[in-house]
């Protein structure tokens, strides 16, 4: 075992190692909470031998970089301590209260914790003259040229009847997610590497040399505080301020609230954590605040952080853990998809034990090999994927995975077609992608057939009692009552289940069918369109492409699937079952304000998740398609919005109406306010 002194030396060299990644050189070498794991080990050692704390138990930050000029800030940019449960949550609210005294009930602001590089911009009399990031906290880097491209920063902010002085105002700057996933496919358009993280894209992009590289890039930046330098503006609650940055023009989290007492806030950054990924940003937890200025001046700082602020910290998204294997499983339409077996690690509050790794391409270039040591990342209830391997000193690493060249399930060929990336079985009479068609054409995101999941469909498979989707609507009670784990009242369970889907929408079907290309939004397109399979099916291919959200490579696939002999038979033997097959569309009680019209979303709508949003959009006639078009009627401009979307707007000259306007555009079908 290390001394205490021998393994504070370790811990600080490995800390200073991962802190010259992330903040110099913007390629973080562990996830974020591999390295709070190391940092709490730390500050609990300095905590046991004060004698042995230095310099770096005080630093929040790295050494800058050369290549921009320092900067150094007008007060120091803190850290923030962390808590990572409630019980620890509570403890802080605790001691906040007993610093404040005399039994006060403090004003706790609540906010995302956005995943970005902090910045700070300084404003003279009004006018932006000079930006830096945080650098160490005291010392930032001068990166004013690429500030001053970044859309959602005023150049110039002003306030009538008042001399502004020298302010700096704080923040985050940012990729919305979608305009993350966008700059990425523009990177692989070029054949340029493509970007690990939201966090990593906007802190390359904002340090570049070449601010014309920066203009390119979809950056934003989220404000959220006002340094004072010369007291001018008087404030005395952080709600001042917000208000006071969002009449300047920055973008605020809208999101955020102020509640009284700690049981309000504890609630307030739960919410958070159950929302996560509501957000069109990313966020890694909650920050907590007194919205009272004057009593964060009575609470003080210690020399990292202050103490009338906390970061609760959301269980992590991403870990560290051992590649043990790579196999390969067969999909309905049968890709051929590798995935890690890994040592099983607790990531997003669950057990993670196998990861995605999509197709041979993906292998290849993260370069991940059995016996590495890797990051996987589980995103909510998106299925876990490997970011790729971490680097170990000394360490041999295993030979390159090589992709299989025959179906594990058949032992048919494997084959790459055309210059796609996805391989696949083609073997069609393959048993994996018989019963994978089926557990799809029953999971919840299709016709949602209770009691029967994937063991139940191999079990129905082996006996020879179904081969296609069709087979399911001629199963009988006494076709299941003889099989093992069925009972008279199981067996009529599950037919019950199977007979209720009958009169199910055609737009469930389509999704179920698994027809490529077509997801939940184009079915509800496409069954809005034809209201039955049997016009769909005669419709050409003209009437496919004309249809609201329906592009070409859609059209084409609808066109090739229902013209197809299996296909057709399929259909005719559920039809001569009794399955409707068209589009059953319940009467709603709404005024149908936006009949025909497709409004788009982009950003986030107070009050509104996405999916609720346009469910609302829906149910007063209108569509929500996922791009904007010369069609579309409006976009709605939430928090945070996507560039794309707004610069696309913008070029077919569609109106833009802020979110603000939601409940009159539902209400009327039009806005009394417009965006430029």
């Amino acid at each position: 075992m290390s001394s205490p002194a021998e393994r504070r030396r370790e811990l600080v060299a490995e800390l200073a190692r991962l802190n010259e990644a992330y903040f110099v050189h913007d390629a973080p070498l562990v996830p974020d909470a591999d390295y709070d794991e190391l940092a709490k080990e730390l500050r609990a050692l300095d905590a046991a031998h004060p004698e042995l704390r230095d310099v770096f138990s005080d630093s929040v930050g790295a050494a800058i970089s050369t290549v921009f000029s320092p900067v150094t800030h007008v007060e120091p940019m803190l850290s923030l301590d962390n808590v990572f449960d409630e019980e620890e949550l509570r403890a802080w609210s605790e001691r906040v209260e007993r610093g404040l005294g005399d039994g006060v009930e403090p004003r706790f602001a609540v906010e995302p914790k956005i995943d970005g590089l902090a910045l700070s911009i300084t404003y003279r009399d009004g006018v932006l003259v000079q930006a830096a990031t945080r650098g160490d906290g005291r010392v930032g880097e001068d990166v004013t040229d690429n500030v001053r491209t970044i859309a959602s920063v005023p150049q110039q902010i002003t306030l009538p009847g008042f001399g502004l002085g020298l302010l700096e105002i704080r923040g985050e700057v940012y990729l919305a997610k979608e305009d993350f996933v966008r700059l990425n496919e523009s990177q692989h358009e070029l054949g340029a590497k493509e970007f690990a993280n939201p966090r990593n894209a906007a802190a390359g992009s904002l340090r570049q040399k070449d601010a014309a590289v920066t203009r390119e890039r979809p950056l934003s930046f989220l404000a959220y505080q006002i340094v004072d330098v010369n007291d001018a503006l008087g404030q005395t609650s952080y709600a001042e301020a917000l208000a006071q940055l969002a009449d300047w023009g920055f973008h605020v989290a809208a999101s955020t609230c102020s509640v009284q007492g700690t049981a309000a806030m504890v609630e307030a950054a739960n919410w958070f954590e159950a929302h996560r990924h509501d957000l069109p940003y990313d966020i890694d937890g909650t920050v907590i605040k007194l919205d009272d200025l004057r009593q964060r001046v009575q609470l003080g700082s210690t020399s990292r952080a202050p103490r009338w602020a906390i970061a609760r910290k959301f269980p992590p998204e991403e870990r560290t853990t051992r590649l043990l294997a790579i196999e390969v499983s067969i999909g309905r339409t049968g890709r051929a998809t590798p995935y890690a077996v890994l040592e099983s690690v607790l990531v997003a509050g669950s057990r993670v034990a196998m990861a995605t790794l999509h197709n041979e391409d993906q292998v290849r270039e993260k370069d991940v090999r059995p016996g590495d040591l890797v990051v996987v990342r589980k995103a909510g209830d998106v299925i876990p994927e490997i970011v790729g391997a971490v680097a170990e000193e000394g360490v041999e690493r295993g030979p390159v995975w090589q992709f299989p060249t025959t179906c594990p399930e058949c032992e048919g060929a494997l084959v790459r077609v055309g210059d796609e990336s996805d391989t696949y079985c083609t073997n069609p009479n393959c048993p994996a992608q018989q019963m994978q068609k089926i557990v799809h054409f029953a999971s919840r995101g299709a016709l949602d057939i209770e009691g029967l999941g994937e063991q139940r469909v191999g079990q129905l498979l082996s006996e020879g009692l179904i081969a296609d989707v069709a087979d399911l609507f001629t199963l009988r009670v006494e076709d299941l009552v003889t099989l093992e784990g069925f009972g008279e009242l199981s067996a009529q369970g599950l037919i019950g289940a199977i007979a209720a889907v009958r009169e199910a929408p055609l737009s469930r079907f389509l999704v179920g069918l698994g027809i490529r290309h077509v997801g939940p939004v184009a079915a509800r397109e496409l069954a809005r369109a034809f209201h039955s399979y049997d016009a769909l099916a005669a419709a050409p291919l003209e009437a496919l492409e004309a249809v609201e959200g329906i592009g070409p490579v859609i059209a084409q696939s609808v066109y090739e699937y229902v013209r197809d002999d299996e296909a057709i038979a399929r259909v005719e033997k559920m039809t001569r079952a009794g399955v409707a097959l068209v589009e059953t569309v319940a009467e709603s009680s709404l005024e149908q304000t936006l009949a025909g019209k497709a409004v788009v979303v982009t950003g986030s709508v107070e009050g509104y998740s996405r999916d609720e949003a346009a469910a609302a959009i829906v149910a007063r006639g209108g569509t929500c398609p996922g791009s904007v078009s010369a069609k579309t009627y409006c976009v709605l401009v939430g928090e945070a919005p996507g560039a794309s979307k707004v610069t696309k707007a913008q070029s077919v000259g569609v109106p833009m109406v802020p979110a603000t306007q939601f409940e009159e555009l539902l209400s009327t079908g039009t806005w009394s306010a417009t965006l430029e």
